[in-house]
């Protein structure tokens, strides 16, 4: 969060915990394992978006002698699990990640198989890609992600009728916020929806307010070890806009008890009981599966808000690249897992992804947006915000070290209740591990 897948909507609660359990059972559907059973573990986090990985699944089954199982963890914990099982016999062939931070701790213990060969083998594995994208999932010089799904910058999303029968219109500056926030709360509705009780939603509105304030160079200053970087002008500014948008009950009272993993915080919208949402582009995805024709008439979405004075570019975005298929070192079937990325790149990979919204970072998406993408006008929204974006920072819990994602979500929940003021987020935020 995100994941975040970052991350859509799981199923939660006692499910969450059932399948956790039952990981062990190799071939169930909602578990994997590396160990030899002729078959190859796909592990991916549970949400809408496992229509296409089902479908792609089925087509690599139809022609291969070595069969894939797609296995899901459902639940916003997803990493938490993975790393349970990383290391056993339980563990997956291949799995779903973020890049970035998230798999650093696995090519250090040297789990992940380095997948610079394969490409070797296939060039089409790297040529077909977006370099950028692909290179966010590499660790010291060596490739170890495939993308999949597809990239995911955070939007700012809306309910057309909410908007109107208020009198509001997609914010374009922090002031437009602030009033359209204003008005909403004298028409009775939630001005932004706000999964709060998941963490990972709150963190975006601190990366998009940092960015808008500071620039990029802030975060990546502190991501690389400069503990000031926190306690400097612009992050205390940047807290305090924070602030005025809580004290201005932006969110209402209750986000605490809202979470977006089991469907409450997108309900919220699609009800028309709340004006906005901030969310990654899967957002469009879930919507067109709880609510099909709210996604197609009623949802809208723009830009974050600039911010007057800020240093970063109104062009800036924050989210996930993309995510990645990864390989574990112990995998057994090694050609047929070669066999099964490649369709990571193919024309039905590339349709099927945007006929659910979302958008593949693989060369050939653009051919395939007028005719294949469930709404093309968002399709090319999307597909220009990452082209024209200056800088595309990635989620905070996904570029730092996955020790530090605990402690960095309970800071950014503490700060939103009112628990800590700027100068305990500061210390929490200095306190992180880096490495």
């Amino acid at each position: 969060m995100r994941i975040r897948a970052r991350v859509p909507r799981l199923l939660a609660g006692g499910v969450t915990l059932a399948l956790a359990l039952s990981l062990s059972a190799c071939g169930s559907g909602t578990g994997g394992g590396s160990s030899d059973d002729g078959r190859i573990h796909v592990l991916v986090y549970g949400d809408a978006s496992n229509k296409v990985e089902r479908q792609i699944v089925d087509t690599f089954n139809k022609t291969s002698d070595v069969k894939v199982v797609l296995d899901t963890i459902p639940g916003a914990d997803y990493q938490q699990k993975l790393q349970t099982i990383i290391n056993t016999p339980q563990a997956p062939d291949v799995f779903f990640n973020w890049g970035g931070g998230s798999i650093k701790p696995f090519v250090k213990a040297g789990l992940l198989l380095p997948l610079d060969d394969l490409m070797a083998k296939d060039p089409g594995l790297k040529s077909n890609f977006l370099p950028t994208v692909l290179d966010s999932a590499s660790v010291d010089g060596k490739h170890y992600g495939i993308p999949m799904r597809g990239t995911q910058p955070v939007l700012l999303f809306n309910n057309k009728n909410v908007l109107a029968d208020a009198g509001v219109q997609p914010p374009k500056t922090w002031d437009e916020l602030l009033g359209a926030v204003k008005k909403l709360k004298e028409k009775g509705k939630t001005p932004i929806a706000l999964g709060g009780g998941d963490q990972w939603p709150t963190l975006m509105w601190f990366e998009y307010v940092y960015d808008r304030v500071a620039g990029p160079d802030l975060f990546r200053k502190a991501l690389g070890g400069d503990k000031s970087a926190w306690e400097s002008p612009d992050s205390r500014k940047a807290l305090g806009m924070l602030k005025q948008l809580v004290d201005a009950g932006a969110f209402g009272t209750k986000f605490d008890s809202v979470k977006y993993t089991n469907g409450q915080s997108v309900a919220l919208v699609s009800r028309g009981k709340a004006g906005f949402e901030l969310m990654g582009s899967w957002y469009y995805s879930q919507q067109q599966q709880d609510a099909k024709e709210f996604a197609e008439k009623g949802l809208g979405y723009s830009t974050f808000p600039t911010i007057a004075g800020g240093k970063g570019d109104p062009a800036d975005i924050v989210g996930n690249t993309n995510n990645f298929y990864s390989v574990m070192k112990k995998a057994k079937h090694p050609e047929a897992i070669a066999e099964f990325l490649k369709l990571m790149y193919s024309a039905e990979f590339a349709k099927a992804s945007l006929a659910i919204g979302n958008l593949p970072t693989t060369t050939n998406a653009g051919t395939f947006i007028d005719s294949a993408s469930a709404s093309p006008a968002y399709s090319h929204f999307q597909y220009d915000m990452v082209k024209q974006a200056p800088s595309f920072q990635l989620s905070w819990d996904q570029a730092y070290p996955q020790s530090a994602s605990t402690a960095m979500h309970q800071a950014v929940q503490q700060f939103f209740d009112g628990q800590i003021d700027a100068d305990g987020f500061i210390k929490a935020m200095q306190a992180l591990p880096t490495e």
